[in-house]
């Protein structure tokens, strides 16, 4: 049996829009959406930028009956009912042989919040116990497997910025072992004031939108979304006549074991993160046609990325695999950046194109990168995306997606 599975439904929303075309739309564009946040008061904090989900009852009225969701939970419903519809599984109740893999790192955290304050403001007033009962990490998960009847294994990795790559690694996993024959994967995340504040006292936010491997980079934006996707078998797939989007066909993890926050600076930890999930695949690097980075827009982290590609890849395969760095666009999405990222690497895939980096400052030349500028450019023909996120504490996942070949060899 192959160990690759297929991908049949994508479904996002992030500060760029809500759904999949106005996704399309805005990468095509260049166009960043990191702007004045207006979420909640920032005006005690050192920045007061972010990427905020734009209103849309899409997602806000869709659900309104069910006082327990939080933001996080909503992001995640309206992510996978589009990857479900387009997997040819709306609305239908999906049973046992259909898991849930989702990473979040905040969960109901700005209901949490909202709790929070009023008990400071009323301490003796009444407590929302709905409200609290949306705080935990696992609770978008939860709502998606409770809303679409799910009743296979449900997980939730709560490892920071790679949990839903990692999430997306374990619904890799419970498919090649036959743990279930679909999964819904990806990550949900909200914007609070924790995260807010804890990335600001850290210095790690740039007062301007960040600017990912660019020379005059000073941190990162924070932002917020939800990435899902429906993974499933070839022959799953073609049983139930649905077009395959892409296949995902390695994934691997690995750990710095440095710092609780600052990278490996020799790379090693995602150096051999990458290796491994090439292969996994079944594939060389003179094989990828992009590289989704990581690329938070730090001078730390972006340095170390691009140190333990060129381990990886070697300095001649890298100087010819185009970059991309989708928190140009929308900051850093924190449990969610890995579902939306991977969401983002299977559209790039399909429209055989590469996004251009967002803004007009020159990328740094000491790093060795090469990035569309101004507009999209067309990919070359080789079959594999490797998508990548690192997080705090050293917690690396890699992840390869490829085409789906046709007679001349590409989607």
């Amino acid at each position: 049996m192959t160990r690759k599975v297929a991908v049949t439904g994508l479904g996002i929303l992030s500060p760029l829009g809500v759904g999949l075309p106005a996704h399309r739309k805005r990468l095509l564009q260049g166009k960043a959406a990191i702007g004045e946040l207006t979420l909640f008061d920032s005006r005690a904090h050192r920045t007061h930028l972010a990427g905020e989900v734009p209103a849309d009852p899409r997602w806000e009225k869709a659900w309104s009956g069910n006082p327990r969701l939080s933001r996080s939970d909503r992001f995640a419903l309206f992510a996978a009912e589009e990857a479900l519809q387009m997997a040819g599984l709306g609305g239908q109740k999906l049973g046992p042989e259909v898991g849930v893999f989702l990473g979040s790192s905040t969960g109901g955290m700005l209901e949490g919040e909202a709790v929070f304050a009023k008990l400071l403001a009323t301490p003796s007033g009444p407590v929302s116990v709905a409200r609290l009962g949306s705080h935990l990490h696992s609770a978008p998960a939860e709502a998606v497997a409770r809303e679409f009847k799910v009743r296979g294994p449900i997980e939730t990795n709560a490892t920071a910025c790679s949990a839903a790559s990692l999430a997306i690694m374990a619904a890799l996993e419970a498919l090649r072992a036959g743990e279930c024959q679909i999964a819904l994967a990806g990550g949900a995340d909200a914007l609070c004031q924790m995260t807010y504040g804890g990335f600001n006292a850290l210095r790690l936010v740039d007062s301007a939108p960040c600017r990912p491997f660019r020379a005059d980079r000073e941190g990162l934006s924070l932002g917020e979304g939800a990435g899902l996707m429906v993974l499933e078998s070839g022959d799953s797939a073609e049983a139930r006549g649905v077009p395959i989007l892409a296949w995902l066909s390695g994934a691997a993890a690995s750990c710095d074991a440095h710092h609780m926050t600052a990278p490996d600076e020799q790379g090693r930890g995602p150096s051999s993160a990458i290796q491994k999930a090439l292969e996994d695949a079944g594939r060389s690097p003179a094989e990828l046609a992009l590289i989704n980075a990581h690329g938070t827009g730090t001078p730390k982290n972006d340095e170390a990325e691009s140190l333990a590609l060129r381990l990886a890849l070697g300095p001649d395969v890298l100087a010819e695999v185009p970059i991309f760095a989708l928190k140009a666009y929308i900051g850093h999405l924190l449990g969610a950046c890995g579902g939306v990222e991977a969401v983002a690497t299977v559209l790039a895939l399909q429209e055989g194109r590469l996004y251009p980096l967002p803004g007009k400052e020159e990328p740094d030349p000491a790093l060795g990168l090469r990035f569309a500028r101004g507009k999209a450019e067309a990919l070359g023909t080789q079959p594999a995306a490797l998508s990548l996120n690192l997080a705090f504490g050293g917690a690396n996942t890699a992840l390869v997606f490829e085409v789906v070949a046709n007679k001349e060899g590409r989607a």
